[in-house]
């Protein structure tokens, strides 16, 4: 049986994040002076990932709600440093109208777009991930998506934390050598490590060696916490009193990491086209955002894929 091609999931909200902040906006305006930035260079991730990968499905994942109320009702803080005064998310000014330009985009185009209410991008990645026909290649530069790689789908994500030229294409085997720990433990590494960019305060005093340790000796964040009641467990006295006082927060902490699975979503199409379409929707986007040179880079990588 020939090896098919993998199906590209793409955090979009990741990549039009680092887009934004990796190119500066002097250097990418449409003709009436509004940045598109993030739209341009997006659009630009997109073309190279279909080129490298040869990819011939994608999915593009969205934020319907990028701060689930049942994430904050486990843990207030989560992600509470984020939150605007008026409500919402801190974004800025100049990458808020820039998301509509790329969902435009992206259906002339003919590249599927999905959220899903009272989700994350990352859950609705991690249900596709395993209702997807494998191979399945996340790509992300959220650290939380490392719980996603299966090597027996397979599963991998293509980390962009140094950007799409340098994405570190990550199976279990790379998990384990960066973390310590396998893929199928990070939600409880990471419950344990914490993560401020998430407002996740973590235990205190329990860093990443600490966490991989702990994990390595008692499976999971479950057999971790079976041993504290165990006092001929062995934990020294100092990391057992952190522990103890942390319980309430590891109670509801690996709920609120670990990425949904089961995201009620619609039947979507996934496979790439190999032309746009909409073209002349596409020719009037490009031309009316100054993205001639990032559109025809994707409709030629489309093309050449075929």
């Amino acid at each position: 049986m020939a090896h098919r091609p993998p199906i590209l999931l793409i955090d979009s909200p990741s990549l039009y994040f680092r887009a934004y902040f990796g190119i500066p906006e002097s250097a990418a305006r449409a003709e009436d002076g509004t940045p598109v930035n993030a739209v341009r260079g997006f659009l630009d991730m997109l073309a190279t990932l279909i080129r490298t990968r040869r990819a011939d499905r994608m999915v593009c994942a969205m934020d319907h709600d990028w701060r689930p109320d049942w994430r904050v009702a486990l843990l207030p803080s989560y992600k509470a440093h984020r939150l605007a005064p008026e409500g919402g998310e801190v974004v800025p000014d100049t990458l808020t109208p820039q998301v509509p330009v790329i969902l435009d985009v992206l259906a002339a185009i003919g590249i599927t777009t999905v959220g899903a209410a009272g989700y994350e991008a990352d859950d609705v990645l991690g249900t596709l991930s395993v209702t997807q026909p494998a191979p399945v290649e996340v790509v992300s530069g959220d650290r939380d998506l490392f719980q996603l790689v299966d090597d027996s789908r397979p599963v991998r994500l293509l980390y962009v934390g140094r950007g799409v030229a340098k994405l570190e294409d990550c199976d279990d085997e790379a998990v384990r050598a960066r973390y310590g720990v396998p893929a199928a433990r990070y939600a409880d590494f990471a419950a344990l490590r914490g993560d401020p960019s998430d407002g996740l305060p973590g235990v205190p005093g329990v860093g990443e060696k600490t966490a991989a340790r702990l994990i390595e000796r008692h499976g999971d964040l479950d057999g971790i916490l079976t041993a504290l009641d165990d006092p001929r467990s062995g934990f020294a006295p100092g990391l057992r009193t952190k522990l103890e006082a942390a319980r309430d927060y590891l109670a509801v902490a690996p709920k609120v990491v670990r990425v949904a699975l089961d995201v009620p979503l619609p039947e979507l199409p996934t496979a790439l086209p190999s032309a746009p379409a909409d073209p002349d929707t596409l020719l009037e986007l490009a031309r009316q955002w100054n993205l001639a040179g990032s559109t025809r880079r994707l409709v030629d990588a489309l093309a050449d894929r075929a």
